[in-house]
């Protein structure tokens, strides 16, 4: 079995070295919004009846309408997004595709699997959009004509700077996250949106149900409730930048989103243990000594990470 890639999360691991139960932990190493959409109640056949195909609908429809996907698009809902992007280098014709980094390292994990190189000047290409860790958005004249993938896991709090109308070319897929912004992420929800002959293959891949029945009524309910994606996304402005005010005396805010900030600090992992101590965890980066990255903390938590940094 290979070694365990580097991601967020991974509490087991904090409270080993510094204790606590798990409910005494403030974990800020996702990018996963601290205020969930509120679930409505679920009729009993969500959870004892196979997904039906009005179900099914209902979902695609208002992802639909949510992102605004073009008509000549489809929308195939997965069990999580990372399910899709395993999928991805079945897409790719080739053995070389280009992933600018640093960024999730979900995507070159999945193309190494499949026998890929990384890297090239030109070619198929995967960008995450915005950028995880930096914030970084891709514009338009940055992006090739040819086989691209476009992981808009976080783009939900900036829609107004979507590629989703690139999922009309042949050869386009965006994947999208239900559950980072809508705070969900264990009910494990994701979608990849492409043109018909595009998204068949993925299609075919995952089977005739891919997506439990709960995940398919919430999914639905949440993404027409376009009041309280507006609410959210002002919400979690104000809370970076006040994230941003808190850490001022400790890093220079370098990039990020409002569901995660990174910062340039002359010591990471010794900011990192110092919230530890208190428990609350950060995410910090093989690749740099220097960067923390935080997500937004929930309202009970602000007192704490304040006490934490005084």
């Amino acid at each position: 079995m290979s070694a365990p890639r580097d991601h967020g999360g991974g509490l087991d691991a904090a409270r080993s070295r510094w204790g606590g139960a798990r409910d005494d932990w403030i974990d800020l190493s996702t990018g996963i919004n601290p205020v969930p959409y509120p679930v409505p109640p679920l009729a009993r056949d969500a959870w004892t009846a196979l997904p039906d195909a009005a179900a099914a609908t209902a979902l695609t429809e208002a992802a639909r309408r949510f992102w605004d996907v073009p008509d000549g698009a489809e929308i195939l809902a997965a069990p999580g997004a990372s399910a899709l992007i395993a999928r991805m280098p079945a897409l790719v014709p080739g053995g070389r595709v280009r992933i600018p980094g640093p960024t999730y390292n979900e995507h070159a994990a999945a193309f190494r699997a499949h026998g890929f190189e990384i890297g090239g000047p030109d070619g198929p290409m995967v960008v995450v959009h915005p950028n995880n860790p930096d914030g970084r958005l891709w514009g338009e004249r940055d992006l090739p004509n040819a086989v691209t993938i476009i992981d808009e896991s976080f783009c939900d709090v900036c829609p107004e700077v979507s590629h989703v109308a690139r999922a009309a070319r042949p050869g386009t897929v965006v994947l999208k996250s239900f559950g980072k912004f809508c705070g969900l992420a264990g009910l494990r929800l994701g979608f990849a949106i492409g043109t018909p002959d595009t998204i068949a293959p993925l299609a075919e891949a995952l089977g005739p149900w891919p997506v439990s029945g709960p995940a398919l009524a919430i999914g639905a309910a949440a993404l027409a409730d376009t009041g309280w994606a507006d609410a959210t996304r002002a919400r979690l402005a104000a809370d970076a930048a006040r994230l941003d005010a808190l850490l001022a005396p400790h890093g220079d805010p370098v990039g990020g989103t409002t569901l995660f900030r990174l910062y340039d600090t002359p010591d990471a992992a010794a900011l990192r243990d110092r919230l530890a101590e208190h428990r609350i965890w950060s995410r910090v980066f093989p690749y740099s000594d220097r960067w923390v990255r935080l997500g937004m903390p929930p309202a009970s938590g602000w007192d704490r990470l304040e006490a934490a940094l005084a």
